[in-house]
């Protein structure tokens, strides 16, 4: 038997130890899509604590008390995955008490056919003669089993769900407030508890930091980093912590992962991230503040039509930059003060957003400042897509930062994204990228390559080749301080289009093991 409110809860958002039991309070955390609609649900789990290993049969207790509105206990088979804007549900159960009315909800894995509304395998609704009574989950083989009060309310034919020999946990709540007095797990002499597995990996004397550093001592080599994959997947963790030497957080330092309800903050799971960093020697790179995209509903609605709603607004966003800067200070290498300012059709005014309407055309210089007074060493960059090459968007970009530093601003340097989604369009030559950077050193400011990834559709050769230019081009400038892909593995790495959900294989690692562009990138490196 596995006590598991004595299991390490820490990092789980809207989760408290009090005492003997642990306090769970809704976070309101979802997922926006990129046109800042929609909301998918994006409940939290404990993926930098505990999960159980060993896992056949099994038999779950759990009993909740002072239930203000709803309560979920989550059992998966493995860490959803998040992507920019969805999340795919893993296989797994969930059983969520409201009243006296118990949902029960099982997913088998399956690729939904709309990845923003997955649909469950099975999803019923039973009636519960004592709310407060012990809820049991037993797997005997092929078979699931709930019940309460010792009267069984439901048996499924979905014991195979759980097939990977883990169970990752969650508690949470869409609306309200509970307390959890009691959850343990049964099962064979197997079972045991696990904490998150990148905590076993070890950098590379070999990676391709360490190559990095032989020839530029600060030149960091990093990757964007998901906390699910990193506490579940041996593989994966090898990979970031054995070759690169920062982390860029893919989603979790967002404003809607950040700060899902105004006022409120949940920074368990970046937190988690950069305590991960900080135990191997990893830097960190901040992403993002004022963006667009991946804000919260809150934060999309600040009123703006009259001098005393911006007024008040403006007070709102300068205090969500201050506390998330303040609470991460000394912790960054650098950061993301604004992340793609410029409008998605590759033109060169600002995008239409809240902070522009609050702050009117000068919002970076606000931002920057803001965040130089709550942490005066960050490094600070504007972050944009489709400035990798000269033309008119380069310049502009060049130009906001030159603006936003003589009224006042912080800026360092800019990060260019280079995603190379079609080769035809979006390839970058040596000597276009060599010319871009000569002109970000000219105007006194460094680059950073901020979110590489290259499509394999015309082949992995032709792949790898644009990887080495990039990087090597880069490498060559004193001027390029940093290189990052956009992503760690294949395995990871998912896109909805009008065809459904796709898998992308545009990363140096697939499934696990190094692709081509791996090798070219290493090349690279050790020349």
């Amino acid at each position: 038997m596995i006590d598991l409110l004595q299991q390490d809860w820490q990092h789980v958002p809207g989760i408290v130890a009090d005492g003997d039991e642990l306090r769970v309070t809704a976070t309101g955390r979802s997922i926006v899509e990129q046109d800042g609609g929609g909301g998918q649900a994006d409940p939290p789990m404990d993926l930098a604590g505990t999960h159980l290993v060993g896992v056949a049969d099994f038999s779950f207790r759990a009993s909740f008390a002072d239930v203000t509105a709803d309560a979920t206990l989550s059992l998966l088979d493995s860490p959803p995955v998040i992507a920019d804007e969805f999340r795919l549900e893993p296989a797994g159960l969930h059983l969520t008490l409201s009243g006296d009315d118990l949902r029960i909800t099982v997913f088998d894995g399956a690729s939904p056919d709309d990845v923003s509304e997955p649909r469950p395998a099975e999803d019923e609704h039973v009636t519960l003669s004592d709310p407060e009574a012990e809820l049991t989950v037993d797997r005997r083989g092929g078979q699931l089993e709930v019940a309460s009060d010792g009267m069984t309310l439901s048996t499924l034919p979905l014991g195979d769900v759980f097939g990977s020999g883990e169970l990752w946990l969650g508690l949470s709540s869409d609306e309200g407030t509970f307390t959890v007095d009691s959850l343990t797990a049964a099962g064979g002499a197997s079972l045991a508890t696990a904490g998150p597995v990148a905590a076993d990996a070890e950098p590379s004397p070999d990676g391709l930091q360490a190559l990095a550093a032989r020839s530029r001592p600060d030149f960091l080599v990093g990757a964007a980093v998901a906390l699910g994959p990193l506490a579940s997947d041996a593989h994966y963790a090898d990979e970031l912590v054995g070759e690169f030497g920062a982390l860029t957080p893919e989603n979790a330092m967002k404003p809607q992962a950040l700060s899902p309800r105004q006022g409120e903050y949940a920074f368990a799971e970046a937190d988690a991230l950069l305590d991960l960093a900080e135990s191997k020697g990893i830097a960190v790179h901040g992403h993002t503040v004022a963006f667009t995209e991946a804000m919260p509903r809150w934060m999309q609605d600040l009123p703006s039509d009259t001098e005393d709603e911006r007024e008040a607004s403006a007070e709102v966003l300068l205090g969500y930059v201050t506390t998330v800067v303040t609470h991460f200070r000394g912790r960054l290498d650098s950061l993301d003060v604004v992340n793609e300012p410029f409008d998605v059709d590759q033109g060169t005014e600002l995008q239409e957003n809240t902070w522009l309407r609050v702050f009117g055309q000068d919002y970076p210089v606000v931002v920057s400042q803001a965040v130089h007074d709550a942490d005066p060493e960050v490094r600070q960059f504007v972050n944009e897509n489709g400035a990798d090459v000269p033309g008119p968007r380069q310049d502009a970009l060049r130009q906001l930062v030159l603006d936003t530093n003589a009224a006042g601003g912080h800026i360092d340097g800019v990060g260019l994204q280079t995603h190379i989604y079609d080769l035809d369009t979006d390839a970058v030559s040596a000597d276009d990228l060599d010319t871009t950077l000569d002109a970000f050193e000219d105007a006194g400011l460094i680059v950073r390559i901020s979110e590489n990834d290259v499509t394999d559709a015309q082949g992995q050769a032709a792949q790898a080749e644009q990887f080495a230019t990039i990087l090597a081009t880069c490498l060559a400038s004193e001027t390029c301080v940093s290189y990052t892909t956009w992503g760690v593995d294949d395995r990871y790495d998912f896109f909805a289009d009008d065809d459904g959900l796709e898998q992308g294989h545009d990363l140096l690692f697939d499934d696990g093991e190094p692709t081509p562009a791996y090798d070219a990138v290493r090349a690279v490196l050790a020349d």
